[in-house]
């Protein structure tokens, strides 16, 4: 109430006086207040402050209720900034001075993560287009001779029931292999032969051995999450450059605490830790996968189709002579559009000749710079660093400035875990210049016109361009 005792009115706690940046607004949550009196109580049992940052280090505060998943604070974040919505957005819990990092789980509340995390950590926002990628391709991420069951010696799981099998918490495959293990307080490395059950990471005391006598537990997987080394080998003098950690929730900034692990290979690292997530999490994450399957499905009864009742009903037409005749055999009307095609590119170099702008003009160069996909002049490691933190999955690329010929493009790509280079160079034919990146086997204009053709079209790379490693500022 205000000095003359009549009541002040009511005014949001979160205004952007006190915080300029974006929250939620309580009428947005039914059921959770039911009267403005009831405000003072709700704000500060329930909300809970979160700052969160992008990958050019700039932060944004958000204000979330305590039971709000890391999903829905992705598809908020989505919103505001105006991103595609392609599920493929994620909370990265990042620890800067233990050189650690994660992605959140959809269903983990962020609210309860950030209590376990220091001053100097943070949540990053990024794309993960490998969150899911082993529900679709699980044979890639487990190789046959990593997965067995822990009751055979020699066993492995069918490759039709290798996931169901993980799902399944009455079934027991496990991950068995070498692993260089850090030894606590000490900078030594030892090679062990480890398996990773649901009970815990365990390693051999004798050889190879599963005997239960012979075995030591390395790690819990209940109440650790695992998390990927990004600091390099030099920090803990690591035998690989695959190293990951498993770290209990209640380390704060203990590094002897944490279980440093380091793999041969990309692809052991990823099914060590994946199969990690799926031993802790189970069935879970499965639904997570499936929840935005589900609202495509659902949203598709309610959406236009792809094509219109106008675009299902286009034919092919000749009007060269007095009235227009339908061309019914798809020979003749595949032949009509490469003449006209032909017709066009003449066209196009009669007006290039009158003084229009050349394919390759300084316009024309300048607006690739807009698009999510192009970097400009970053390093061939920093593209190594982008794809690597945005997921390794077939088709993930992205376009930037070649430091060795100015004239030129770099497309960076990854196939099989692997990171491959080509190079785009300006080639010229009939005095007009253009892009290529087969040796002038085929040209384009611009690079989106080579983008797009090879979103459609292997040609000479080992996959279809699929995944744009993008990056957004909060």
């Amino acid at each position: 109430r205000g000095g003359n005792g009549k009541p002040r009115p009511w005014r949001h706690r979160w205004g952007t006086q006190r915080y300029p940046s974006f929250s939620f607004h309580p009428t947005c949550l039914p059921g959770k207040i039911s009267h403005p009196t009831s405000l003072s109580h709700f704000f500060f049992h329930v909300f809970q402050i979160i700052k969160i940052f992008s990958e050019d280090g700039m932060g944004k505060v958000v204000e979330i209720p305590a039971d709000m998943t890391a999903r829905d604070l992705c598809q908020f974040l989505v919103y505001k900034n105006h991103c595609v919505d392609d599920n493929s957005w994620a909370l990265v819990e990042h620890h800067p001075a233990l050189g650690l990092e994660r992605c959140l789980e959809d269903h983990e509340l962020v609210v309860q993560v950030q209590a376990s995390m220091t001053s100097e950590s943070k949540f990053l926002f990024r794309k993960n287009y490998a969150k899911y990628e082993f529900f679709k391709n699980p044979l890639s991420f487990f190789p046959e001779q990593m997965v067995a069951w822990c009751q055979e010696t020699n066993g492995t799981i069918p490759p039709s029931q290798l996931l169901q099998n993980f799902l399944n918490s009455s079934s027991c495959p496990e991950i068995q292999g070498y692993l260089y293990v850090k030894e606590m307080s000490r900078k030594s490395w030892k090679k062990l032969y480890v398996f990773l059950r649901r009970s815990g990471l365990y390693f051999s005391t004798k050889g190879t051995s599963k005997e239960p006598r012979h075995l030591q537990l390395l790690a819990d997987l209940e109440d650790s999450n695992v998390f990927t080394v990004i600091t390099g080998r030099k920090l803990h003098n690591a035998p690989t450059d695959f190293e990951f950690c498993i770290k209990p929730n209640k380390v704060r900034n203990e590094v002897k605490e944490l279980r440093m692990l380091c793999a041969e290979d990309e692809q052991s690292r990823t099914c060590w830790m994946t199969a990690f997530r799926l031993f802790k999490y189970g069935i879970l994450l499965y639904q997570n996968y499936k929840i935005p399957q589900q609202r495509k499905t659902l949203l598709s009864h309610f959406s236009a189709p792809v094509r219109s009742v106008s675009e299902n009903s286009l034919v092919a037409m000749d009007f060269s002579g007095r009235t227009g005749r339908v061309i019914d055999n798809p020979v003749e009307a595949q032949s009509a559009a490469m003449e006209e095609g032909h017709a066009w590119r003449k066209r196009s170099q009669r007006m290039n000749i009158l003084g229009s702008p050349s394919p390759l003009h300084p316009s024309s160069l300048i607006i690739h710079r807009t698009q999510l996909w192009f970097h400009g002049r970053i390093s061939r490691e920093e593209s190594h660093k982008m794809i690597h933190q945005q997921g390794r999955v077939d088709g993930m690329f992205l376009l930037r400035d070649s430091q060795s010929n100015p004239k030129a493009f770099v497309l960076t790509m990854c196939h099989h875990q692997k990171i491959k280079h080509f190079q785009i160079l300006p080639c010229e034919e009939d005095g007009q210049m253009f892009l290529s990146l087969d040796d002038a086997a085929t040209k384009f204009t611009d690079l989106i016109q080579l983008v797009e053709f090879y979103m459609l079209n292997r040609g000479v790379l080992p996959c279809k361009l699929k995944h744009p490693c993008t990056t957004v500022a909060l």
